[in-house]
């Protein structure tokens, strides 16, 4: 039998040791949610549930369905699972989750990839754009989100555009009507100290008004040489009940990442003799002025007003810029074996500014027909984006270097008006969506949607133009089937778009990336809804994706090509007994191009994850735990019998914390048990190596 067989027929097969169903009033209280406010129109929170899992989430549909009912891959990662294994960026939460990869290919640069494409929409409590350069800058701190929801596939009622891969959700944390206030105090390897205090409370005395405020401070050195990364998080939000059905909320947060001694770019990985180059875990390429100071802003304003018991509007507008300032230090070549010498300097200094502005306004609710209730959810979103960004290049392009394996970093700083070059552009895009769940029967449910996303860009990006002007409508279909109260089987379709501004050798614009997805599958819930267990085969085609090619003179060209990736998923998230939380997956696949041959070789082909925490029956105020991730190898083929290899790995970390009384608590983390020395991605022809073992010890105060 095949892996996917055997796990379809176990899952079949659990049901069986489920609890029977429980009367209505029973069933009210599986899974204790705090409610922010009983008129609000944001969605619970899970912080003190304790839980691994959430039961409902409208991160794939826009309706408020359970992940049983959603006809797609969902994961959630709870602020339990965050606090647990000390998970303070999104690096960390992505890199224990189901299905994900995290390409870190610098010390402040990273890719995320699912199903073998790249992730390039992350979402703010369901509204986002994509990424600018298809990529993260900075280090996001997790302190201001109560939960991160993944939901994998090509997400077309939610993400109007972007890659068959994923879309992150970040749900941040909202107030609380009535005092809690919390701090921790963390000290970790390499001198690494954090703060963290988050203060919520009622701001009138009818209790119509609630405030929060969420603080984070974090500095330190690293076991990389030269890199010492800092930031700052602050973030306040104020909700106000203006009537028994309407609610306004207003917040910012703010991130300053200041990473002194960051790498651009990364280590040569391969000798001019194709032998494996084998540094030091330690061993960094950037200069001892290297400095990357990145500042995120963002503001938002929610306007919800429930209409009846069914039915509820809700706009959104949010304002966010992100800014960075660097001065950067780049080392190409190839080094040879014996001398280690044919490695040249290029140093930068860039300066960028990105603006978005967001608009989103939906209404949801139910609608009667035919006899049966149905759900409804429409919509329209606008948002518009400005990139500003010049690069200033050094004086001393091309200097030889010597062998970096001792290098203290040891070069003096350029003045950097060699020549400079940019990029000025501006993004428009327009969508109307709906999405309607039809109660076809007690146990039948059709989930059919759509949107219309029309897209504009005109400007410049490094002496190639950004203009593009392209329309799509994106369907979303789903069907779900109740086999039990407990189990049910999915199928949906989905399909997106991307615009392109990358040209080919004769100067044409790229036609749009379309793309689009295929998934069955099967979930269960078990222990009165507190576990969630799916099962997926997916099938997934991006076309004429852009792919370097080669240059005409210093620009680069493009063309399209296509890739089809199919496999299979498992997942399992809650409480298996009480007390004892898990969260675990197994991913694989296989990614063809359109000559049937394997491409994309630096994606792992298996992935495997677990996380597992354990309150102790015998010593209550105690848990324990711990995370394994493990990954297939990969390699990279850079021609000329060059082929960059990383073997397949896990690590281990562990977790344990021990509660003084109910408002203290010590907890201790250990990563990378094994001390595993492993590169963090082969995603460029350059990478670095991964931390080696370290830990953390932590005092956590609540009130």
């Amino acid at each position: 039998m095949s892996p996917i067989a055997l796990a379809l027929s176990m899952l079949l097969a659990a049901p069986a040791f489920a609890d029977e169903p429980a009367p209505a009033k029973a069933r009210q209280a599986e899974l204790p949610e705090v409610l922010v406010t009983g008129v609000s129109g944001n969605e619970p929170s899970t912080e003190k549930t304790g839980a691994y899992t959430k039961r409902k989430s409208s991160s794939a549909t826009r309706l408020d369905l359970s992940l049983r009912e959603t006809p797609q891959s969902v994961s959630v990662v709870t602020r339990a699972k965050m606090d647990d294994f000390k998970q303070v960026n999104v690096n960390d939460v992505l890199s224990n989750t189901t299905g994900v990869s995290v390409e870190k290919v610098e010390t402040d640069r990273t890719y995320y990839m699912a199903r073998g494409f790249d992730i390039t929409n992350f979402q703010y409590d369901g509204v986002g754009l994509p990424f600018t350069s298809g990529n993260v800058a900075g280090d996001i701190d997790t302190a201001i989100y109560d939960r991160v929801d993944i939901v994998r596939g090509a997400n077309g009622l939610m993400s109007a555009t972007g890659n068959p891969s994923a879309t992150v959700n970040f749900i941040r944390k909202r107030p609380v009507y009535q005092f809690q206030a919390s701090a921790g105090l963390t000290l970790g390897s390499w001198n690494t100290r954090r703060l963290d205090a988050d203060v919520s409370s009622t701001l009138n005395s009818a209790g119509t008004v609630a405030g929060r405020i969420v603080v984070a401070k974090q500095a330190g050195d690293s076991y990389l040489d030269r890199y010492s990364p800092e930031k700052t998080v602050v973030y306040g939000v104020i909700e106000a009940n203006l009537g028994e059905s309407t609610v306004l909320t207003l917040g910012h947060s703010h991130q300053k990442s200041d990473a002194k001694g960051g790498m651009w770019g990364a280590l040569p990985l391969y000798y001019t003799d194709g032998s494996p180059t084998n540094y030091r875990t330690s061993t960094s390429t950037a200069a001892d002025w290297s400095r990357w100071l990145t500042q995120d802003d963002r503001s938002f304003v929610d306007l919800s007003h429930q209409l009846n018991n069914d039915w509820q509007i809700k706009a959104t507008l949010s304002r966010n810029r992100s800014t960075a300032d660097s001065k950067l230090f780049y080392v190409y070549g190839t080094p040879d074996r014996t001398t280690g010498l044919g490695l040249y300097s290029y140093p930068s200094l860039y300066n960028d500014v990105n603006t978005q502005t967001l608009f989103d306004l939906s209404a949801s609710g139910k609608f009667t027909l035919a006899g049966r209730k149905h759900d409804l959810s429409f919509g329209i979103n606008w948002s518009k984006s400005k990139m500003d960004d010049i690069s200033h290049y050094g004086v001393g392009i091309g200097t030889a270097l010597p062998d970096i394996s001792n290098w203290t970093g040891n070069y003096p700083q350029p003045a950097f008006n060699a020549y400079t070059d940019g990029s000025a552009y501006e993004d428009t895009r327009k969508t109307v969506f709906i999405a309607s769940r039809f109660n076809l029967a007690d146990q039948f449910k059709f989930i059919a949607g759509a949107n219309h996303t029309k897209a504009e860009s005109t400007g410049y990006a490094y002496g190639v133009s950004s203009r593009k002007n392209a329309s799509n409508t994106s369907p979303y279909l789903g069907l779900v089937y109740d086999l039990t109260p407990y189990a049910s089987v999915y199928a949906s379709h989905t399909e997106i778009f991307n615009p392109q501004s990358e040209v080919d050798a004769s100067g044409k614009t790229l036609d749009p990336v379309k793309g689009k997805g295929d998934e069955l599958g099967l979930k269960v819930e078990l222990f009165n809804r507190k576990l969630n267990l799916s099962a997926a085969v997916f099938k997934i085609q991006q076309n004429n994706a852009a792919e370097q090619a080669g240059y005409i003179g210093t620009k680069s060209y493009y063309r399209g090509i296509d890739a089809q990736s199919q496999g299979f998923e498992l997942d399992a998230s809650g409480e298996l007994a009480k007390g004892w939380n898990l969260s675990a997956g197994y991913t694989q696949l296989s990614l063809k191009g359109s000559n049937d041959q394997d491409v994309k070789t630096y994606v792992p082909r298996k992935l495997f994850r677990l996380s597992t925490a354990y309150q102790l029956p015998f010593m209550p105020k105690a848990k324990v735990g711990g995370s394994l991730n493990w990954q297939s190898a990969i390699f990279r083929d850079e021609g000329s019998g060059n082929i960059i290899r990383q073997g397949s790995y896990a690590t281990l970390n562990l977790m344990a914390r021990y509660d003084v009384n109910q408002n203290l608590s010590i907890s201790a983390n250990l990563n990378n048990v094994s001390d595993q020395k492993y590169l963090t991605s082969l995603y460029w022809s350059q990478g670095y190596y991964a931390a080696p073992r370290n830990g953390s010890v932590a005092v956590n105060w609540k009130y």
